[in-house]
């Protein structure tokens, strides 16, 4: 790769120093995001609040994704490799017509 060409050089310091004069009032904004956030977020009737200790949803969806895996290596012939389910397991071909376990 060439070097910067002095142009290109005196760009990247502008933006440097924008970016730089820039940051402490991002930061700003950011704290001030979070600090909105935490007090406004859980009565937020959109915002989905369970126990701790409860499993979400993904947690569920996991182990049924592992689950039909293992059914299918265990309908598999020994020796044979199996692909792994994507990780969402939701829309992908083949999964929705596993049978019931």
């Amino acid at each position: 790769m060439a070097p910067p060409t002095p142009i290109q050089r005196a760009r990247q310091a502008r933006f440097e120093t924008a970016i730089g004069l820039a940051a402490p009032f991002l930061d700003l904004v950011l704290a001030i995001g979070d600090r909105i956030s935490r007090i406004a977020g859980p009565d937020d009737p959109s915002y989905p609040l369970r126990p701790p200790g409860q499993p979400s949803e993904l947690d569920r969806l996991a182990r049924e994704s592992r689950q039909r895996l293992e059914a299918a290596q265990a309908r598999a012939e020994p020796g044979a490799a199996v692909a792994s389910p994507p990780a969402t397991g939701a829309g992908s071909p083949g999964l929705e017509a596993s049978p019931p376990e």
